[in-house]
């Protein structure tokens, strides 16, 4: 198929879905009205509720809800064929991902900035909010532990020059010769200073933004000049350590961040890590209509099931849950009841950030799509992502880079270095975002569930930051240490996504208070359940039993008794509901 075909016809489909569904879901379903004051507006408090300029707030939540997943779970998921995973991407945001954004951001924005574990306590009862507190610690544990050994294994990485087209001479990057005499680039050393150069100005900017009130577009000129500059720098002076020496790294630094206010880190960071990825984003789209401009095809499996199958599982459910965040995730109904709610200025910019926002995201999965497909030969493509030699570890992130680099170089004629480092600087540093975000709202959530257990006498200790910061990184930690990547993302997408149907349920039961059609958010919801207990079945007796592997076992057996816990206490509600309006 031309790569053009793929980019255009999901660009024009979702432009339609934001104007035509989205339109419908803001104004007819939750009646949009920017007379009603949000919760960052009346409840202003300059920590956690902050009336936020949209350009800035849909940056942070952008980058916030992308992070890795939708450029990780494509590229994995590509080996079924790049034709299956571009429906998902297409219709799961349009008609399920983007919908559980917006109706969850909309009523936690009625609900004075409630989570969605707190929405659920009003709708379900307590029961129903200690259910969901505890699952959403899990899915968030799951979250971070995916992350983290990714992102170590990422900053690593090191690429042969002659995959980059570059001779032993060149003086671009810096190399290293490995045992078996190959000269190999420091691409994963170029992202890691450019992360730690951005984190480092992140309270400056921060300072200027909401201290000193600059103009929103300096604030994003100070930004863009941020990236180049930490590119610079990262070209000149690459950092490398071992991925443990990384993860640890990683551990403290989301400690730190988890107990800062918003403004002083994550909303300067993730709005300076948002240009980079809005470059990527256009990159990407523009690099797939000049490929199908130059007759450029998708060099990969159109469909190619019985191989995704063979490494995967069966293409219903693991399709669904190795794509994970780029058609849904259940982790952006946390940011936007955790974080995004408490700092949108007025109601009519939610369809701009939650609907709009997973729009963006899923079309940069399908640009993730054509720089796998065009970028890189597909038995590269196999040997990264899925290495036969146990001692070599998946590494994604690299695959994706090395597609950019090759697509840039084949459409634009930049470099195939270039583009290679551009790549994996796109993916680093929302990764890092992914994971300061999820300790964050992880640490709300032990808050909220010390609360539930012990009412209005929780322990001193229990209310620490320091406390549930530090018990959210140490339980990251011995998780993500443990387990590969390929082990630990399916059980991760699997939670993420039956996050996002608990969600679901839980705002379709806030909709039937209001008498309200719940038709938009129970179908997802119902579909999404059905695939999500089905893959953590599969898990459990084909995966994680055999291979004796009791703690991703106790984690899968625990998500589904709460996920059933949460849907027969849904049932009951919606049932007497269902009998009072009948009597």
């Amino acid at each position: 198929m031309n790569a053009a075909l793929v980019v255009l016809g999901g660009l024009v489909l979702y432009v339609l879905a934001y104007r035509i569904y989205g339109r419908y879901i803001s104004e007819k379903l939750f009646e949009q009205n920017d007379a009603n004051p949000t919760p960052a507006v009346a409840m202003k408090d300059d920590i956690d509720y902050v009336p936020t300029k949209p350009l800035v707030l849909f940056g942070h939540h952008f980058a916030s809800i992308a992070g890795g997943g939708p450029i990780i779970g494509p590229t994995v998921a590509m080996l079924f064929g790049y034709v299956p995973v571009w429906l998902w991407l297409v219709f799961g945001a349009i008609f399920i991902g983007a919908v559980h954004d917006l109706a969850a951001l909309f009523t936690s924005v009625r609900e004075k900035g409630k989570s969605m574990a707190e929405v659920a306590e009003k709708t379900l009862g307590r029961a129903g909010f200690m259910m969901f507190v505890a699952f959403t610690i899990v899915s968030l544990l799951l979250v971070t532990s995916a992350f983290l050994g990714l992102t170590a294994t990422a900053l690593t990485s090191m690429v042969p020059l002659d995959k980059l087209g570059l001779d032993s001479g060149q003086t671009l990057l810096r190399t290293v010769t490995g045992a078996d005499g190959v000269a190999k680039a420091q691409i994963g050393g170029v992202a890691s200073t450019s992360v730690i150069v951005i984190t480092s100005f992140a309270p400056l900017l921060g300072f200027l933004i909401y201290r000193r009130q600059i103009n929103v577009y300096l604030a994003a000129l100070l930004a863009v000049a941020l990236c180049v500059f930490s590119v610079f720098i990262g070209l000149s002076f690459p950092i490398t350590f071992k991925p443990t020496t990384w993860m640890v790294i990683l551990c403290l630094y989301t400690f730190l961040a988890a107990g800062i206010p918003v403004w002083l880190i994550l909303q300067p960071r993730d709005f300076t890590n948002s240009f980079l990825l809005y470059a990527g984003v256009a990159s990407l789209i523009i690099g797939g209509i000049l490929a199908g401009i130059n007759g450029l095809k998708m060099d990969f499996p159109a469909w190619n099931v019985a191989q995704g199958s063979a490494k995967l599982g069966s293409i219903w459910p693991f399709l669904f849950i190795t794509v994970a965040c780029g058609a849904i995730s259940g982790f952006h109904s946390l940011v936007a009841g955790g974080t995004t709610s408490k700092q949108l200025g007025r109601e009519s910019d939610a369809r701009k950030i939650a609907y709009g926002g997973m729009l963006l995201e899923g079309l940069l999965a399908i640009g993730v799509l054509v720089a796998i497909g065009c970028g890189i030969a597909f038995s590269s493509y196999t040997s990264i992502v899925f290495p036969t030699d146990p001692s070599v570890k998946s590494n994604p992130i690299l695959a994706f880079a090395m597609g950019v680099g090759g697509l840039l170089d084949k459409t634009m004629g930049i470099p195939a270095a270039f583009g290679c480092v551009f790549g994996i600087l796109l993916v680093e540093g929302f990764v890092a975002t992914t994971l300061d975000t999820a300790v964050r709202l992880n640490r709300y959530m032990f808050e909220e569930l010390w609360s539930f257990i012990f009412g209005k006498n929780v322990p001193q200790a229990l209310k620490s930051y320091l406390f549930n910061a530090g018990l959210c990184v140490v339980l990251m930690f011995a998780l993500g240490y443990t387990n590969a990547f390929l082990v630990i993302w399916p059980i991760f997408g699997s939670a993420n996504q039956l996050l996002a149907s608990l969600a679901l349920i839980a705002i379709s039961v806030w909709l039937m208070n209001r008498n309200k059609r719940i038709i938009f958010t129970i179908v997802p919801a119902i579909f999404m359940m059905a695939t999500t207990l089905y893959s953590l079945v599969l898990l459990l007796f084909t995966k994680y039993l055999p291979k004796n592997n009791y703690a991703l076992a106790v984690m899968d057996i625990l998500l589904i008794a709460l996920a059933v816990g949460v849907i027969v206490l849904a049932i009951k509600k919606m049932t007497n509901m269902g009998k009072a309006v009948t009597a």
